[in-house]
């Protein structure tokens, strides 16, 4: 996503384990912690679950001992990867023809699973050009009826190791299947961490992430997918680099006009390391790709802590595109960000257009909560 501002520069690259102390996902039941059962209660290369899974494990335990290598092994539909806990530091791509694949965990807690790289939009690459926002992403997923469970995916690039790049996206996951479903996932980045998108413009992907933990600072849950944020936490980080807000924005979707659903984020909250006001709750993104886009949000039902500008939550990405015109709207939400200081700022739904804003409505005859 473009950016006005700088890119955050952190002295610390240990946010890949930030959020540990949060609260928001409970210790493992059955931990797989690098001993004689790296897969927990997942099986293992000798007594597989099914024909159909692979285990994954850095230290060679498994069929694998990189994420890529068990997708590329993992061909055709209904594959499952369990996978070991472990950092791989490796860039993914799941394509369109892999579908119907679970990815799991195998600790059942997913700061034990760290899928991550450090590519950015202007990161040069190999033979010339650059990788750009999509190029940047860690993990791709293109397939449709794709699910994991128990996996930190991240992108660990920071400004302050590479001044000469003004290109500071860096994608985290970049998801683009129909039916896509997250649970008790981590997504860790700074600018454009989860690009929530579709594999194409007239493509309405659905999406779901139940009980995630999400953290950035510029744009960093974005794209035109139809996507439900439930149970989820939105954490906004600090930045040493800027004198005054905003520091960022945390939601910034692309919905195509075509698109009756874009963004529901319901029963979540919106937490902050950065001081009282400093960010926006979301501005909306019409890229260039799709000048008609009317991007989609509605917030409903979600503590919004004082980190979130209560005054003036939304903002303009473009003048041309205001954000009055595109379709933002809230519903019962609390904390110190979701004060309606200024009416005409929080558009409100009415209790009957509430009705229709809910999972069921967005999903439609996928019901992915009823497997979580």
């Amino acid at each position: 996503m473009p950016s006005h501002h700088p890119r955050t520069s952190l002295s610390r690259r240990g946010f890949l384990v930030a959020g540990a102390a949060l609260g928001l996902l409970p210790a493992a039941p059955a931990r797989a912690d690098g001993g004689p059962r790296p897969f927990g209660r997942y099986g293992s290369p000798a007594r597989r679950l099914t024909p159909a899974t692979l285990y994954v494990d850095p230290h060679g335990r498994g069929d694998h001992t990189s994420v890529q290598a068990a997708v590329t092994a993992a061909s055709g539909s209904g594959r499952t990867l369990v996978v070991a806990p472990g950092t791989y530091r490796e860039t993914v791509v799941v394509d369109a023809g892999r579908t119907e694949t679970t990815w799991i965990g195998a600790s059942e807690d997913p700061r034990d699973v760290v899928i991550v790289y450090d590519n950015a939009a202007g990161t040069p690459k190999p033979g010339g050009g650059t990788y750009g926002t999509t190029g940047s992403a860690t993990t791709t997923v293109q397939a449709d009826g794709f699910t994991a469970r128990w996996i930190t995916f991240a992108n660990d690039w920071l400004r302050a190791d590479h001044p000469e790049i003004t290109g500071t996206q860096a994608v985290a996951v970049k998801v683009q299947g129909d039916r896509s479903a997250f649970t008790h996932c981590r997504f860790l980045g700074h600018q454009d961490t989860l690009y929530a998108d579709s594999i194409a413009l007239g493509a309405f992907a659905r999406q779901y992430y139940r009980d995630c933990y999400v953290e950035g600072d510029v744009d960093f849950v974005f794209g035109r997918a139809t996507a439900v944020y439930e149970r989820c936490h939105f954490r906004t980080l600090n930045r040493t680099d800027l004198t005054a807000a905003p520091y960022g924005f945390v939601l910034a979707p692309s919905t195509a006009v075509a698109n009756p659903r874009g963004y529901l984020v319901t029963r979540s909250r919106v937490s902050s390391e950065a001081p009282d006001a400093y960010y926006k709750l979301a501005r909306p993104w019409v890229p260039g790709s799709d000048p008609t886009a009317r991007p989609m949000l509605t917030v409903r039902d979600t503590r919004l802590g004082p980190g979130i500008d209560a005054v003036a939550p939304y903002t303009d990405m473009s003048a041309a595109h205001p954000w009055q015109g595109q379709r933002f709207a809230e519903y019962r939400n609390t904390g110190p960000g979701a004060g309606i200081a200024v009416p005409e700022n929080r558009p409100q739904l009415t209790d009957e257009q509430a009705g229709s804003a809910t999972r069921e409505t967005y999903l439609g005859d996928w019901t992915p909560w009823k497997e979580c």
